[in-house]
């Protein structure tokens, strides 16, 4: 496991903060040990989930072109057949995963290509399981081209928690299925658009974890 680098400066900032109000109260509240020691155990507590925000396991992707991998850990919340109506414009497949703020946060490429579209929108912050949420929440969306010339599209979304969404991708990037095209914290959700004679592979409720589970096949 590793650190993810949109980690560093907030594990660097909170730690030199709990550092100074741990230090505030040695200082200034000799009398009252209990209270140092409590307040030293949740901020070590608080700490240890910071990290594990920003935690990115280690592990080999077993890159396949007849499979969609999974783009994030989570939850399938989404299963239906929609209108796609920023890029395709057309029906498409929708398969949705809600990332809880316990869950790895590192978004990957479902399948490799070229990137053909990618485009930051601004928008609400309304809980990442409303209907709205893809078309109105914060989000991001970055469209791959393999070469067979079949494309699907990712869509970050923000949440009522996660508000800042962190997109790698760039049009005119070469995709590699698996390795990374963002970054949400802390949190939230992210909709796959597929073609529709895709055989999904997963159901709803499942957990699965982006980079290994093949959420469809070709």
């Amino acid at each position: 496991m590793k650190i993810h680098k949109e980690g560093y400066k907030i594990l660097v900032i909170s730690f030199a903060l709990f550092l100074a109000i741990l230090s505030f109260e040695k200082a200034f509240i000799r009398d009252y040990s209990c209270i140092f020691y409590l307040t030293a155990s949740i901020l070590s507590i608080l700490y240890i989930l910071i990290i594990r925000f920003f935690r990115v396991p280690l592990f080999a992707i077993e890159v396949n072109e007849n499979n969609i991998l999974c783009p994030a850990n989570g939850e399938v919340v989404v299963i239906e057949e929609v209108e796609e109506t920023e890029y395709f414009k057309d029906k498409r497949l929708q398969v949705s995963v809600f990332m809880s703020p316990n869950d790895v946060h590192v978004n990957r490429y479902s399948m490799s290509g070229i990137v053909k579209f990618s485009k930051y929108h601004p928008g609400k912050f309304l809980v990442a399981w409303h209907p709205k949420s893809s078309t109105e929440n914060e989000r991001t969306t970055i469209v791959v081209e393999n070469e067979k010339g079949i494309s699907i599209l990712t869509r970050q979304i923000a949440g009522f928690v996660a508000r800042r969404i962190v997109c790698f991708s760039q049009v005119g990037d070469i995709a590699q299925q698996g390795d990374e095209l963002g970054f949400i914290k802390f949190g939230s959700r992210v909709d796959l658009f597929l073609p529709l004679d895709v055989k999904v592979k997963v159901n709803i409720n499942q957990k699965v974890i982006g980079g290994k589970t093949v959420i469809a096949s070709f």
